[in-house]
């Protein structure tokens, strides 16, 4: 049997066949896509002289069916997970993050975009291109492709663990969110909801073996429009604070200690590319630019906004 997510997607405005896709289509659909990505990588370092068409333009090009496949599967681990998904979200993380380093910490590629990068004023490139190049050239930069051996090779120690740890944050979350389900046995008790929310709480509550009660529970569908608009104020307590909670309740699904080492992972990796910290690191590329401005920016708001909100409160 084919792999239809190796094949051409003949459906309307070539959406993903959801419908003949199976979990086990999706490993071996990943190592063939980035074998072959990694081809085209390969195919772009064999070229002569660098350009931006033959280097930048075509790694923007590569890689496209890999993002393709990787879009398919991570939407539906958020949406419509279940145990074989994770499993296979475990298994399949660490080879993407094996492609993305492979490609950063590429010496001879990052050389080539180098060279364009120093000839961009006599490129005569439109601003688009610019913006390309520039971005291109920054995001090697800025991920590792300046290091020594030993560091690059402490920098994917480092992305493989984050990888990791972050895939077990979601799925922590996920399991919490879907673990949660409140029922109301009186629609006195939920006045102020649209009706379009009370009968989505009915169909659900039915669907759990509720007939005639309605069930809310921490998918957005579900909590936003209850929080927003039920009068009972006990009520948008109860799920509040179990949306606060979750993975904070010192369980088998706790994140207290992913969050730990996501932090202090990222600190080091930061270290690691000489930035003081991740938020120097993030910051670079936005608006702010640096955690000062962002204090400097919140305390001026501050100012600002604090006699406003006191005028609310009263």
């Amino acid at each position: 049997m084919s792999n239809p997510l190796l094949s051409a997607f003949h459906t309307p405005f070539t959406t993903a066949p959801f419908t003949e896709i199976s979990p086990n289509h999706f490993q071996p659909a990943f190592i063939a896509a980035i074998a072959a990505a990694k081809k085209e990588i390969e195919a772009i370092k064999t070229l002569p002289l660098p350009s931006f068409e033959n280097t930048v333009e075509a790694l923007e090009k590569s890689g496209k069916h890999l993002s393709v496949i990787s879009s398919i599967f991570f939407n539906l681990n958020s949406a419509e997970t279940n145990d074989e998904i994770q499993k296979l979200a475990r298994e399949i993380s660490p080879l993407l993050t094996d492609y993305a380093n492979d490609i950063l910490l590429d010496q001879e590629l990052f050389q080539r975009i180098s060279q364009v990068f120093e000839q961009r004023a006599q490129l005569s490139l439109s601003p688009e291109q610019t913006t390309l190049l520039e971005k291109t050239y920054k995001s090697f930069v800025r991920n590792g492709a300046q290091l020594g051996e030993s560091d690059a090779a402490t920098l994917r120690k480092l992305d493989q663990e984050l990888a990791q740890l972050s895939l077990q944050f979601g799925e922590h979350v996920l399991a919490e969110t879907n673990k949660f389900v409140h029922f109301v046995d009186q629609v006195t008790e939920l006045e102020g909801l649209p009706q379009g929310a009370l009968e989505a709480a009915a169909q659900l509550a039915a669907e759990k073996g509720q007939e005639g009660q309605w069930a809310f529970t921490l998918d957005y569908p579900s909590y936003i429009p209850f929080v927003t608009y039920a009068d009972n104020r006990e009520l948008r307590k109860t799920i509040a604070l179990a949306a606060g909670a979750k993975s904070f309740q010192n369980n088998e699904f706790d994140n207290q200690q992913n969050v730990l080492n996501i932090v202090k992972l990222r600190h080091q990796r930061a270290n690691l590319l000489g930035y003081k910290t991740h938020a120097h690191f993030v910051l670079e590329e936005r608006m702010a630019k640096t955690p000062e401005n962002v204090g400097t920016f919140l305390e001026d708001l501050l100012s600002k906004a604090l006699p406003a909100a006191k005028k609310e409160f009263e």
